[in-house]
């Protein structure tokens, strides 16, 4: 599972072009889901990224995770994260889940974060095109791939 974490100001996801979801301070999580992961990794990636201190305190100094400025979170499920580019220029996604593998696992990520942070999150649609807008604060971007835990 391979998630790429931005610190926001504000982020909306629009589906055929009518907003979906949007959140002001907080988290986007683009996230892929591989075909080897498990329901270890959601729990793993969910309480790893609600630990995050990547917000700043009152000196300006990144002391506090999400759930400590009661932030927003938004999970946009994105496949193409784990596209392999070694061979050729055509990407391969030979690694990412199926459907039935994925929506499920993708599913129990947002519902740990929600235990996590003790409020709902805002999602695109699983397979939808999307058109994601956020406005980075930082900027601040971080990857995490499970795959890496150790």
């Amino acid at each position: 599972m391979k998630a790429v974490i931005q610190k926001v100001k504000e982020s909306s996801v629009k589906i055929d072009g009518v907003v979906k979801s949007q959140i002001n301070c907080g988290l986007l999580i683009l996230l892929g889901i591989e075909v080897n992961d498990s329901i270890e990794d959601v729990i793993w990636l969910s309480k790893k990224i609600c630990q995050l201190r990547i917000f700043n305190d009152k000196n300006g100094i990144m002391n506090f995770s999400v759930q400590d400025v009661n932030g927003d979170i938004m999970i946009i499920s994105q496949f193409t994260l784990l596209a392999k580019t070694k061979k050729g220029n055509r990407p391969s996604y030979i690694n990412a889940a199926n459907p039935s593998i994925a929506i499920p696992l993708y599913n129990s990520f947002i519902e740990n974060i929600e235990f996590e942070i003790k409020k709902k999150v805002k999602t695109g649609e699983f397979g939808a095109m999307m058109e994601v807008f956020l406005i980075n604060d930082g900027p601040v971007t971080i990857i995490i791939d499970t795959k890496n835990k150790e």
